[in-house]
């Protein structure tokens, strides 16, 4: 459900140390592609937690992957996650924290349920700056919403901030929004028959305009302390 899910799952387990066994919260996994890229690639029983795509449609798409033994959805609000404290090594959240995560009480929701010494990961769509002005070559495609993407510079201080994680990578994906332009495009070409109420060209046009002055990716990781 986002541009694209494996890329973005490949590049942020770059920074993470995942091993067979571990427990994995994919916090707004979509249609769970990513959960079962994770279970297969590195033996991990993964959670794939998504609010707008059942369980039973995820436990489809599972079991036809194989990895019904390792991955297990479930339907849940990111506010009202129905875990035990301490319960996961490893959070994941590719295309989806910044729709919940900019608030600055949310991190405290995620470090209950993260062991000590745990993991955090999340791949999001960023601004490479922190700019507060539309840049006029984009104000053709502005929406409101790109008000929730921020640098890397902007998420490592909103993490920090709360001493709940020390932050071990915040960095930008090189040639991101070009990767992200490529999903777009493939989209358009796939659903432009069938489901023309997708706009992903007009989105590829707005990043293509753009080469990359303001659009990326932003990959950020932290640990929780062990006391």
């Amino acid at each position: 459900m986002g541009p694209n899910a494996l890329w973005l799952t490949e590049w942020a387990s770059q920074a993470l140390d995942l091993r067979p066994g571990q427990q994995v919260l994919d916090l707004g996994c979509g249609k769970a592609a990513s959960s079962i890229f994770l279970a297969r690639e590195f033996g991990v029983e993964v959670t794939a937690a998504d609010l707008w795509i059942s369980a039973e449609a995820n436990l489809r798409r599972i079991t036809s992957a194989g990895v019904q033994s390792l991955v297990f959805p479930v339907q849940a609000e990111a506010h009202a996650l129905p875990f035990t404290k301490a319960k996961f090594d490893t959070v994941i959240s590719l295309d989806a924290y910044h729709y919940f995560g900019t608030d600055d009480l949310y991190l405290g929701h995620i470090c209950k349920i993260l062991k000590p010494g745990g993991q955090i990961a999340i791949v999001v769509p960023c601004r490479l700056d922190e700019g507060v002005e539309v840049p006029a070559h984009l104000t053709p495609y502005w929406d409101w919403q790109f008000c929730s993407f921020h640098s890397p510079a902007w998420w490592r201080t909103h993490w920090q901030k709360t001493g709940l994680i020390e932050v071990v990578c915040a960095d930008a994906l090189a040639d991101g929004w070009l990767y992200w332009a490529e999903w777009c495009e493939l989209c358009d070409e796939l659903a432009r028959v069938t489901k023309p109420e997708l706009d992903s060209g007009r989105e590829a046009e707005m990043l293509r305009v753009d080469a990359g002055r303001t659009f990326g990716f932003a990959r950020m990781v932290g640990t929780k302390p062990m006391t």
